[in-house]
């Protein structure tokens, strides 16, 4: 009885979270005469129209490509650059080095809006605004506070014994981190990567506000289907499938690293 109450309360959360995504899957295929009709049609025709749509009359194509070039660098960006820095923090005697982990997480814990005005003064001033790394380093420096965080936990749990044996037999520094301690925490860091991706990939704020056209994003592009005359339920379903896809794909490849991330620890590795 335990073990069915088990599955059985795994099976409603699994409901309730799952039903939004699948009845925005049903719109996104139902026919544009069905959506708003009462009482609700479950049995129908599927049609790809509203994906014919967005690809080739709203032209969703090039706000997908513009997503996925600032949502990869700027992943890649926030690892790059947090990684070292949570080593340091981690490893060397850094004055203040508590308080400053506590500090980069409460930079990340303020609103956005207070951020975003400082950043469009200065990508204006730099002619940055509606480019690809505008987005990226604003992503980047956003996301970067949280990184540093997350990743010097996992840090911490990696033996500094390895350290001092990498560096008895020969290794610099930067060849223990690199060679030593970057692959045990390799799970952490791919942890790290899905929710720097996630937060990238869905971020509305700055993408409305630090871009025109040429680098708008998927969000903005789904925004615009909802005017002041009507909202286009079938065609904005659409979109959120497109916005929803790459990033259960990108879950699921590295799911095995996501898993060992959220139980870390580096001796079992």
């Amino acid at each position: 009885m335990k073990k069915v109450a088990k599955y059985l309360a795994v099976l409603l959360v699994m409901a309730f979270f799952m039903t939004p995504i699948l009845w925005t899957a049903i719109t996104a295929i139902k026919p544009t005469e069905l959506i708003s009709a009462n009482p609700i049609v479950w049995l129908f025709q599927p049609t790809l129209e509203h994906f014919r749509v967005i690809f080739f009359e709203d032209n969703i194509a090039a706000p997908l490509v513009n997503s996925t070039i600032i949502a990869t660098f700027s992943t890649i960006g926030v690892l790059v650059t947090a990684a070292p820095a949570s080593y340091a923090l981690s490893r060397f005697r850094v004055p203040f080095g508590a308080q400053l982990a506590s500090y980069f997480l409460s930079a990340r814990m303020a609103p956005p809006v207070t951020v975003v005005l400082p950043l469009f003064l200065i990508f204006r001033s730099l002619d940055l605004i509606d480019t690809h790394a505008a987005l990226v380093a604003a992503y980047v420096t956003v996301n970067m506070p949280f990184a540093i965080w997350m990743i010097k936990g996992f840090f911490d749990e990696i033996p500094t014994e390895l350290d001092e044996a990498a560096l008895l037999d020969g290794c610099s520094r930067f060849h223990a981190f690199v060679r030593i301690v970057l692959p045990l925490a390799a799970p952490g860091l791919a942890a790290t990567a899905i929710i720097a991706f996630i937060f990238s990939w869905n971020e509305f704020l700055f993408a409305i506000l630090l871009t025109n056209f040429h680098a708008r994003t998927l969000p903005v592009a789904a925004s615009a289907l909802m005017t002041d005359r009507m909202v286009l339920w079938g065609e904005l379903c659409a979109t959120a499938l497109i916005i929803y896809l790459p990033v259960m794909l990108f879950a699921v490849l590295v799911r095995n690293y996501l898993i060992k991330g959220l139980t870390f620890g580096a001796v079992n590795q």
